[in-house]
């Protein structure tokens, strides 16, 4: 990825790193379940599950770019813009957009 300088500018890269519906597959996986497990913890006061939301997120998320994607997660160079865009492609998949989004995002590359 080129330096960025805003999340606008950092989105598009983002969304052509997550260009294979696997990758937007297991992201959403992670990213709910970590929500979900974020949410149990709060609920029945086990503190620990929070360490598990996060790792169960990253984990499947990174899982997916090393062998379905074949990229560097984009969490080492911008972890709070790549958490900021998970949520976002998380959001546009339940919305039923972001293969729209994609086909955009690689017509601009």
């Amino acid at each position: 990825m080129n330096p960025q300088k805003n999340f606008a500018s950092f989105w598009p890269d983002y969304v052509r790193a997550h260009s294979r519906p696997g990758t937007r597959a297991i992201h959403l996986t992670g990213t709910l379940a970590g929500w979900a497990l974020l949410a149990a913890a709060v609920a029945l006061e086990r503190w620990w599950w929070i360490a598990l939301a996060l790792f169960v997120s990253y984990a499947l998320a990174w899982i997916s770019h090393f062998f379905v994607e074949h990229n560097r997660p984009a969490t080492f160079e911008h972890p709070l813009w790549s958490w900021w865009a998970d949520q976002k492609m998380v959001a546009l998949i339940l919305m039923g957009k972001m293969g729209e989004e994609v086909r955009r995002c690689t017509a601009l590359h």
